[in-house]
């Protein structure tokens, strides 16, 4: 005799579960449920949700951009500003050490003048002429050069500081008859005037 199959009893109540379609359920009713999915869709754009979000993330967005942009600037303003200050700082320094370095050029130049006709073969004093022209050396290399002047220059008072003045018919109006003392520039800038004397 041949046993009869049992039918198999359904894994679960729900007949979706199951691979079956669900009771009741028609062609129209998917199409009312995916209707309702379109309309939920739409009446969340028709709230405005969604274009207000993204009207915020624009306005976060160009308030972030333009803090941004001036931080930038301002940094950039300041990295300009600190190098400025910087070189001006090490201008400072050298005009300060020029300054006290420039009466010692001034007595090694007066030592040479006082020696160089009775002891131009000395050895000890081709020393100081050759420490002197150290000095000047190293003057050129922080950018300090002496100023031009001579006899027979017109006064400027832009590099000249008379400190003498006479008549001497050699010479023009306003002229300089004689410099006393070497002036010097650091760069564009007069670190020492020339000390001279001005005739007629």
């Amino acid at each position: 005799m041949k046993r009869k199959k049992k039918a198999k009893k359904p894994l679960t109540e729900n007949p979706q579960l199951n691979g079956l379609p669900p009771e009741n359920e028609t062609e129209d009713d998917a199409s009312e449920m995916e209707g309702e999915v379109i309309d939920a869709n739409e009446t969340s754009d028709a709230n405005g949700e969604a274009p207000a979000k993204s009207a915020d993330h624009e306005a976060l967005y160009k308030e972030t951009l333009d803090r941004y942009t001036r931080t930038l600037a301002e940094f950039d303003n300041f990295r300009k500003r600190s190098i400025k200050e910087k070189a001006a700082q090490y201008d400072d320094g050298i005009k300060a050490t020029a300054e006290k370095l420039l009466p010692v050029v001034d007595n090694f130049e007066r030592a040479m003048l006082s020696g160089e006709s009775t002891h131009a073969d000395d050895t000890f004093y081709q020393g100081i002429a050759l420490i002197a022209r150290q000095f000047t050396q190293t003057l050129q290399d922080l950018h300090i050069e002496e100023i031009p002047a001579k006899p027979g220059d017109d006064f400027d008072t832009a590099i000249h500081y008379a400190v003498a003045h006479g008549e001497d018919e050699n010479f023009g109006t306003n002229q300089v008859a004689q410099v006393l003392q070497k002036g010097y520039m650091h760069k564009d800038k007069v670190l020492r005037y020339s000390m001279v004397k001005v005739v007629n």
